[in-house]
């Protein structure tokens, strides 16, 4: 399947589904399988999932419409979109420059996190949660985090893999493998889901994440965490969308694709807690474990299930493939931009915006070994501070920005032309434009401007 990028011609997705498998891929992350479940454990569940689910649909798909609106119509990367519709002298350039730079910085402790994974489903392989006693599992976790040897090493591993798919091109490199990883994603969240209704706390479970139980409910912060839950889930701010946005055709209607994309990530993430829940609760954990479930509360209940390595197995195999549909966006904007804005070819473009990124990853991967003495914000660690930066600061403001540029500053007559074109529900418009033009951007600004209040508060490292 070649990919159309000769002269004077950008490469398009090979079909509808493509660009839908891909930009759920980009979407649905570690963030899914990961932080919603104990995110919704700390909110009291039930009324926190409602109020999440909304704020997808009030907040998320207008945004994420927005953006791939701009890519389309923009037809570039991040700062080149907004040039070719603004103009080189354009201000709005910044915003694409605040994505690329955003996305370069997650990915370069993404990767970090997505090696933990690795190094997480080769202890559950080699029976490693199984030869010593429980309480000696969670410090595996803290062993990890201070090994500078094996945090480069997979890192280094899952970096190549991520860099030998997006060489590929957007049909035979990105679409292609999203279009296994995520059925293969989806195959091993139902085989899971079904293995969680034969235990115990099934029940107790989904009462847990369904039932709105006003008592466990945390009032105002619960909500902003449902819209930055909403908001950051998604992968918007950063790019990621407006860069398969801009592969996408005429013919392909953005508002559904946005729909679709959004009600297949919150999918998972619901199906992740719905598989996560009944585990905690049959085994007597709180709900409310925090960062720490995946790598030092899931591990020593793995240890107890019956079948429990096969499940491990399964389980961290599930977060891998979640871990590379995203990586491979973030990778995609860095290398996508680097191609345009130097005139390389894809090859050279990727490779470089690999060994770049790595490198600079190597200050998050050691930041809990050679550079653990190193504080940055708020007396954070490099990874935290980082983190911090990119995805409480910087996707904040670039998702305020695609909302304001889309709903004030295009026209409305290029606004509705794009929007139209390959639309089945034209007469939506006018519904979207309000929210993309004040719903959305005052939602997650409220949420920026409690990150901002909260910026010397502590950090929130996952270990």
């Amino acid at each position: 399947m070649a990919v159309q990028q000769q002269t004077g011609k950008r490469a398009h997705w090979g079909s509808k589904m493509g660009f839908i498998l891909a930009a759920a891929g980009s979407a649905v992350g570690l963030g899914n399988i990961w932080k919603f479940p104990y995110v919704t454990g700390e909110n009291g569940g039930g009324l926190f999932v409602i109020i999440c689910v909304a704020c997808v649909f009030l907040v998320g798909i207008p945004i994420m419409a927005a953006e791939i609106l701009i890519g389309r119509r923009g037809q570039g990367s991040p700062i080149t979109a907004y040039e070719n519709l603004r103009g080189n002298k354009s201000l709005w350039k910044l915003l694409g420059w605040v994505g690329v730079v955003a996305g370069f910085i997650i990915l370069s402790y993404y990767v970090v996190v997505a090696g933990w994974t690795l190094d997480y489903l080769f202890k559950a392989i080699t029976g490693a949660f199984w030869a010593v006693e429980t309480d000696q599992i969670p410090p595996m976790f803290d062993t990890l985090y201070a090994s500078a040897f094996w945090n480069v090493l997979w890192m280094v591993v899952f970096m190549a893999f991520t860099i030998g798919v997006v060489i590929g091109g957007v049909q035979a490199g990105i679409e292609r493998w999203n279009g296994v990883l995520m059925p293969g994603l989806f195959l091993m969240l139902i085989g899971l889901l079904i293995y969680a209704t034969t235990l115990d706390g099934f029940g107790e479970a989904m009462r847990f994440v369904f039932y709105p139980d006003l008592s466990r409910f945390k009032g105002t912060s619960s909500v902003l965490a449902a819209v930055g839950q909403a908001f950051f889930s998604l992968s918007l701010g950063m790019g990621a969308m407006l860069t398969y946005g801009s592969y996408l055709k005429k013919d392909s209607d953005i508002l559904r694709s946005a729909a679709i994309i959004s009600v297949l990530d919150i999918i998972v993430a619901l199906m992740a807690a719905c598989i996560l829940f009944p585990v905690i609760f049959t085994f007597g954990f709180e709900p409310s474990a925090g960062p720490g479930l995946v790598f030092k509360t899931l591990p020593v209940i793995f240890a107890q299930l019956p079948g429990g390595q096969l499940v491990a197995i399964v389980f961290f195999l599930l977060l891998i493939f979640a871990a590379v549909t995203s990586s491979v966006s973030l990778l995609e904007v860095v290398g996508s931009t680097v191609m345009e804005r130097l005139g390389w070819g894809r090859r050279p473009a990727v490779l470089a915006s690999g060994l770049v990124i790595a490198i600079f990853g190597l200050l998050s991967a050691l930041s809990g070994s050679t550079l653990s003495g190193v504080k940055l914000l708020g007396d954070r660690s490099i990874f935290d501070s980082f983190d911090f930066l990119a995805a409480e600061l910087m996707l904040p403001l670039g998702g305020i920005g695609i909302a304001v540029f889309a709903g004030w500053v295009l026209q409305k007559k290029e606004t509705k032309d794009e929007f139209d074109q390959g639309s089945k529900s034209p007469q939506l418009f006018p519904f979207w434009r309000v929210l993309v033009q004040f719903v959305a951007p005052a939602a997650v600004a409220l949420v920026f401007v409690q990150t901002i209040l909260s910026l010397f508060s502590g950090s929130d490292v996952v270990h």
